[in-house]
């Protein structure tokens, strides 16, 4: 039986769907580049990444697709920012848990070499 209700779902669909737009290296990456720069232009995040043109407008295209980042024409540049602050949040949260499963792992190997 399955344990959500139809109340639940729609919710938890858009959140499995914010993480598929997460659900990439290189648009992690991007997001990270736009939390340190509220307003950069593609030319920035193109030098940023060293990523080819059409390969990080595919990601942007993803992030933009799942409410990530937003796009603002200005004379012939296109520059980009994080859709929400709390994607910024998201990505520290994230960075922090991380850091601390691999302390984890680390300290459960070296008990493991000890023993």
């Amino acid at each position: 039986m399955d344990q959500f209700t139809d109340s639940q779902r729609p919710l938890y669909e858009v959140k499995a769907n914010l993480f598929k737009g997460l659900a990439h290296p290189v648009r992690v990456r991007v997001l990270e580049v736009l939390s340190a720069h509220p307003d950069i232009s593609v030319t920035d995040l193109l030098a940023d990444t060293g990523m080819e043109p059409s390969h990080l407008s595919q990601h942007l295209s993803v992030l933009r697709r799942h409410n990530l980042v937003v796009a603002e024409r200005r004379a012939s540049q296109v520059f980009y920012r994080l859709a929400y602050p709390q994607v910024a949040d998201l990505l520290a949260v994230s960075r922090s848990l991380l850091i601390e499963i691999l302390e984890t792992t680390q300290q459960q190997l070296a008990s493991t070499v000890k023993s």
